[in-house]
């Protein structure tokens, strides 16, 4: 074969380098091109980037849609939860008793804690304006809802003459008694500082729980402290101070599945029980809805057997039965009594 002259091997050259290019540039072209399709995990990213909001708006929508649509936790305390807990205590040596000899006892079991009483932390968050705090005129800017100490060391669980944990024992009871939903209305007639409350809101859809109250000090507790601290604004119970009987900020079209007054008829004069019953006889839903009572119903006692069933159903109510409900954790039980409002 005869080797190519040097004029012959410059064009050569000329021509080869810019197709070079070329082929090289095309190549690259096509690796770029093709690249996204052999790599899903890439594909799969740009897809979901394009197709939904924003991260933070994305974030919020799944939040609330596992709140909304999720199976709601179980009302009830089962057997076998109380069984696995007392294994848990077994295989940790922590069942011995559940006391100890005395209230010094009971503290030197501790063991790296430095357990102060609320009055002690009262003193400190007065002194200190709170525990970690920024001073001098930064002091008060970092909180968002400022709160009153005595809220903060919950003092407000002490005032109703009964463990605070007592609330989620009314709560089983009336939610399982009632066959709650989650889309069920709610009114409670003196919630107090939401010892029962909490558990029906957090429980509860959104602005499905309404509340009367006529303390000032128990709204303070509830709006400043308890809903902020469980996490429950976004729930927007209605909570309303008030009292004689006036349900009237609550709506005019307002019809509830469920009426509770836990040991609050008792320091009522009769004639407003009365009065409040008359107001909420025609809110309840007929034949489902139900009001319950505790511990006793004087009010209707007190007029006899006969007067009280024909005053009822005067007001379209009609007395269904009563109940007793043990408490989980300590040794007590109430008594409800139950009413209803026939089928219309």
């Amino acid at each position: 074969m005869a080797l190519p002259t040097s004029a012959s091997a410059a064009r050569l050259r000329l021509l080869t380098v810019p197709a070079l290019l070329l082929l090289l540039s095309s190549a690259a072209l096509l690796v770029f091109l093709i690249l996204p399709s052999l790599s899903p995990s890439s594909s799969a990213t740009t897809g979901h980037l394009c197709a939904c909001s924003p991260p933070s708006t994305h974030t919020t929508t799944t939040v609330t849609t596992t709140t909304t649509t999720g199976s709601p936790a179980p009302v009830t305390t089962s057997p076998a939860d109380v069984a696995w807990l007392k294994d848990q205590l077994a295989s940790n040596s922590l069942l011995a008793g559940g006391t100890a000899a005395s209230h010094d006892a009971w503290h030197r079991l501790r063991k790296g804690i430095n357990p102060r009483t609320r009055e002690q932390q009262l003193f400190d968050i007065n002194r200190h304006h709170g525990i970690s705090h920024y001073p001098d005129e930064e002091a008060s800017n970092h909180t968002a809802l400022p709160c009153p100490g005595e809220l903060l060391v919950e003092e407000h669980h002490s005032n109703y003459g009964e463990p605070w944990a007592g609330g989620r024992d009314v709560f089983e009871f009336l939610a399982n008694a009632s066959a709650l939903t989650p889309t069920d209305q709610v009114l409670e007639i003196g919630c107090g500082t939401l010892r029962v409350g909490l558990h029906f809101i957090r429980y509860l859809d959104s602005a499905r729980f309404h509340c009367l109250e006529r303390d000032e000090l128990s709204l303070m507790a509830a709006l400043r402290y308890e809903l902020p601290a469980q996490g429950l604004l976004y729930k927007r119970p209605m909570i309303v101070r008030g009292e004689d009987m006036d349900f009237s900020k609550f709506g005019d079209t307002i019809m509830y599945d469920l009426i509770y007054a836990s040991a609050v008829f008792l320091h009522i004069p009769d004639k407003l029980v009365w009065t409040g019953l008359e107001r909420l006889a025609g809110k309840l839903r007929p034949q489902r809805g139900r009001i319950f009572v505790s511990h006793n119903i004087k009010f209707c006692s007190r007029l006899g057997g006969d007067e009280c069933t024909r005053r009822l159903a005067k007001l379209g109510l009609e007395y269904v039965g009563k109940h007793t409900h043990d408490s989980l954790l300590f040794n007590h039980y109430e008594i409800w009594f139950e009413f209803r409002r026939p089928k219309v």
